[in-house]
């Protein structure tokens, strides 16, 4: 059941639909992100997320670091920013990223809850 409450949209099973962030960064992304913005002498930049076209499975993710574009979607972390372009905002929402590090971790991880199909690299998906 829904319920509006202010300019928010309630429903029993979850927070506010506006207020939850798109994308979630675990706290080992933020840590990594952190310490790549840091390394790489990237202050004042924010990591960019996004989709293109491409991939063994149809469209591939985006990451890298950039400033805010006007219309971005943002997602704020103690550290840093986290900018969407609207198109990606879309493929992207409920997104969860992570980061496994050491000599067998595979870097930065997409859990994405619209991808019906994932490449076995887990650097594409198709929706």
């Amino acid at each position: 059941m829904n319920s509006k409450t202010g300019n928010t949209i309630t429903r029993a099973d979850t927070e506010p639909v506006f207020k939850r962030k798109p994308v979630i960064l675990t706290p080992a992304a933020q840590k990594e992100v952190t310490r790549l913005l840091q390394d790489e002498d990237k202050a004042g930049l924010g990591l960019r997320l996004g989709i293109k076209g491409g991939g063994c499975s149809g469209l591939s993710y985006i990451l890298d670091f950039t400033s805010h574009q006007e219309g971005d979607v943002v997602v704020f972390y103690d550290e840093f920013e986290v900018f969407l372009d609207r198109k990606s905002s879309i493929y992207l929402n409920g997104t969860i990223l992570d980061h496994q590090g050491g000599l067998t971790g595979r870097g930065f991880l997409f859990n994405n809850p619209m991808a019906n199909n994932t490449c076995g690299c887990g650097e594409s998906f198709s929706i």
